[in-house]
């Protein structure tokens, strides 16, 4: 974490944008916590979520074509094979809104980029949902930053004044909430049941939004209107069932 505060200190905004590309819980909640501080200069804030959210998308991006490029041999990796399944049953839960997902579970990230990479999602899809993943992933964590060094500077005073135990209260803070992420939020986030009625209202407005854009060809739209199709089928034929178990 020492290494990451250096890096910021000495190379600003681009530093935020690197090291986002590989690592960028850490990374956004320092710098959201700078950014209170005005180190960015002016709109310091909007400058750290611009930067980690276009890192996050590059790494993923990378991360993406890995998959596309090799996937006749990566996916016999074994970071790969372990995460598959944890990947598979993510998919089958949150459908496209997985790759929001993903970004909080910890050891799935990049093989979730990599696993649509090999399954050949369309390039323009991907890139749509990967830019409102890192997005959301951005401002939650640059915020908590932001915010929470915010709320210790009001309690106990100015930072100019008490520097050394702010910086100190501050990584304490930061190391507790990673922690958390990484042990306990991650599971819970993988581990939920989410309501397949709501899951399905996101997908079907997140490919509102796609045709909309025309990031949608022509098959994928015949695709994607047998899948519903089978699945409106497949809901009334449980209503059907349930009915008749009732009557």
């Amino acid at each position: 974490m020492e290494h990451i505060a250096e890096l910021i200190r000495d190379y600003g905004i681009f530093a935020v944008f690197a090291l986002c590309t590989v690592e960028g819980d850490i990374t956004l909640l320092l710098s959201g916590v700078m950014a209170h501080g005005g180190f960015f200069g002016p709109y310091s804030f909007g400058k750290v979520f611009l930067a980690g959210m276009l890192g996050g998308i590059v790494g993923d991006n990378v991360a993406y074509f890995i998959g596309r490029l090799f996937r006749k041999t990566i996916k016999h990796y074994r970071f790969y094979e372990m995460a598959r399944p944890r990947i598979e049953r993510l998919i089958e839960k949150f459908g496209g809104f997985a790759i929001v997902i993903s970004k909080y579970i910890y050891g799935i990230r990049a093989a979730m980029c990599v696993f649509y990479g090999i399954g050949r999602m369309s390039y323009p899809r991907f890139l749509f949902l990967d830019v409102i993943s890192c997005a959301i992933w951005s401002l939650i964590l640059a915020s908590i930053g932001y915010f929470f060094s915010g709320a210790i500077t009001s309690i106990i005073g100015d930072f100019k004044q008490i520097g050394i135990w702010l910086f100190f209260i501050v990584l304490t803070g930061i190391i507790i909430f990673y922690v958390i992420e990484r042990y306990y939020l991650s599971d819970k986030v993988e581990e939920a049941n989410p309501n397949p009625e709501t899951i399905h209202r996101i997908e079907e407005k997140l490919h509102h939004i796609e045709e909309r854009l025309h990031l949608t060809s022509a098959p994928n739209r015949e695709a994607e209107k047998g899948r519903k199709g089978e699945e409106e089928k497949g809901r009334k034929g449980e209503e059907e069932k349930k009915n008749a178990v009732g009557s």
